[in-house]
């Protein structure tokens, strides 16, 4: 890292948090249509998708909808062109994107091949989720609704993180942290010369997200990027609201996982500390914006796109 100059945005700038839980919609739509339709245009697209070099290892485990997704973006326009993979993971790929002259990035959720015995932490007894049962596409439209709101709730209570643009199904579009010459660093991957000040943003990061109604879940030097001089946290997709069962175990970890990375750095940092910083000083919103019954609470229901998928 070489610079030092990372700080953390004005609160009063940004915009209080409020109620940004994202009812999900299952009105039917275009990419429905599509999706039931199967016509001429969707089936060449389909094709160039699944013979581009950057999506031939996910031609076997992209259903059709997840095509139809990638489709009705495009039509959208929030897609022009497909570039290479950023990242690869068990759950989701991330691919580079042309949305007229900006890059973006776009995250596809795999629902065919993702094994979700990881999620079912952050899912068991969070009643946003009851109903779904372990039925993986109804889970996987949840869980992407979720990444969205969680990422606008958190940009809103002034913690840097990737803009959300759009949502389709199992496909998130959302900001490119990156260059040219390829995406932004994680701080596991660069030397940070000021370690003292980058620790003191992240643990207002930390109280910030506690202020709104979000425990990160999973918070390490693994998902808070480098970008342009300033800190970003990214992977908001498990972020559960302090009303979770298991949001204390969550945050302690994060609080552990934090303070524990940046004593390695040489920085007076210790997990207690760090909890005990977040609790005395964040002042969660109403509960009203993040307990249950809110926008946020309602379970997907299955969509023609997935019903096409089963024929």
């Amino acid at each position: 890292m070489t610079e030092g100059q990372f700080g953390l945005l004005d609160t009063d700038d940004v915009d209080s948090p409020g109620d940004e839980w994202e009812e999900v919609d299952v009105s039917d739509t275009e990419a429905d249509r599509i999706a039931r339709k199967r016509d001429r245009e969707f089936s060449e697209f389909r094709k160039r998708i699944k013979d581009a070099d950057q999506f031939k290892v996910e031609a076997s485990v992209f259903d059709d909808a997840t095509y139809g997704a990638l489709y009705k973006l495009v039509q959208d326009g929030h897609i022009d062109a497909f570039g290479g993979p950023i990242s690869t993971g068990k759950e989701a790929n991330v691919y580079t994107a042309l949305s007229g002259e900006t890059e973006v990035a776009v995250k596809v959720y795999r629902i065919n091949a993702s094994d979700f015995k990881d999620m079912r932490s952050y899912l068991d007894g969070d009643p946003r989720f009851e109903g779904i049962g372990s039925d993986k596409k109804k889970v996987v439209t949840a869980w992407v609704r979720k990444e969205s709101s969680n990422l606008t709730r958190a940009r809103r209570a002034g913690v840097r993180t990737p803009e959300p643009i759009a949502v389709e199904r199992n496909v998130l579009v959302m900001e490119y942290l990156g260059t040219e010459e390829g995406r932004s660093k994680r701080l596991s991957e660069v030397h940070i010369e000021n370690p003292e000040t980058a620790y003191e943003v992240v643990k207002e990061y930390v109280r910030r997200l506690y202020d709104a109604g979000l425990v990160h879940g999973d918070l390490s030097e693994y998902n808070i990027v480098f970008h342009e001089g300033q800190l970003y946290i990214i992977d908001l997709g498990q972020a559960v609201t302090i009303h979770h069962p298991n949001a204390d175990d969550f945050l302690e970890r994060d609080c552990r996982n934090v303070a524990n990375f940046f004593a390695r750095q040489g920085v007076d940092a210790a997990p207690a500390d760090l909890l005990a910083y977040v609790r005395e000083y964040a002042t969660p919103k109403d509960e009203a914006d993040t307990a249950p019954g809110s926008d946020d609470d309602a379970v997907p229901q299955e969509t023609p796109a997935d019903r096409r998928d089963d024929e």
